[in-house]
């Protein structure tokens, strides 16, 4: 993938998958964890800095993600949410001013072109933002500018950058129409729905 904006990028995969039961982080996708995956596909959208951010399972999901070029930052206080995972991959970028290609790994259908599109579309954007559709509301994976990312250090509780990109001019903002974003990995229903739809390895501890 060629991308010709400089970028950063944050991989979000400190949560604690309460709902799952099980660390969504290291399911895996053609014997790839989704971690990983998140990881490899960001990185090569050529980004200048690449951090991961860990919390739950922090050592497994180091472990997940040997052997790549990235940095690790920690987020202790995961139990919170998705906020404090923001404000530490801010805090870490501060002195960034480029834009910032945010991801998680709990949406499977997730492919390079994807993060393509969205850094296309930020390019060209009013805004120099863009996001996935999740319906009525914008979501990630999604691309803001720097300064919108500073903003997160000011969030709190389960909260994302859903509601800055809300705030946003609807026709400021590029939006990737992807319905197969929407599907992300919450419950254990949505895990057999994936497997089902081969977008995930059967569990090897299923039956």
């Amino acid at each position: 993938m060629t991308i010709k904006n400089p970028h950063v990028a944050i991989v979000l995969a400190a949560g604690g998958s309460r709902r799952l039961g099980r660390a969504k982080q290291l399911l895996t996708r053609d014997g790839e964890t989704l971690v990983r995956r998140a990881v490899r596909l960001a990185a090569a959208t050529r980004p200048l800095r690449l951090l991961l951010v860990t919390g739950a399972y922090a050592g497994q999901v180091r472990a997940a993600v040997a052997g790549l070029e990235l940095e690790t930052v920690s987020n202790a206080g995961w139990e919170e949410g998705l906020a404090g995972s923001l404000r530490v991959a801010a805090s870490a970028l501060a002195a960034s001013d480029a834009p910032c290609l945010v991801l998680g790994c709990d949406q499977p259908a997730l492919d390079q072109d994807h993060l393509r599109r969205l850094l296309e579309g930020a390019a060209s954007a009013a805004a120099g933002c863009s996001a996935t559709s999740h319906g009525n509301a914008p979501g990630i994976p999604a691309v803001v500018t720097a300064a919108l990312l500073r903003e997160a250090r000011n969030l709190d509780g389960d909260r994302g950058l859903r509601a800055s990109l809300r705030h946003l001019p609807a026709e400021a903002i590029h939006l990737l129409e992807a319905p197969e974003l929407r599907f992300d990995l919450d419950t254990p229903a949505d895990v057999e729905k994936a497997i089902i739809d081969g977008l995930l390895d059967p569990l090897l501890d299923a039956g």
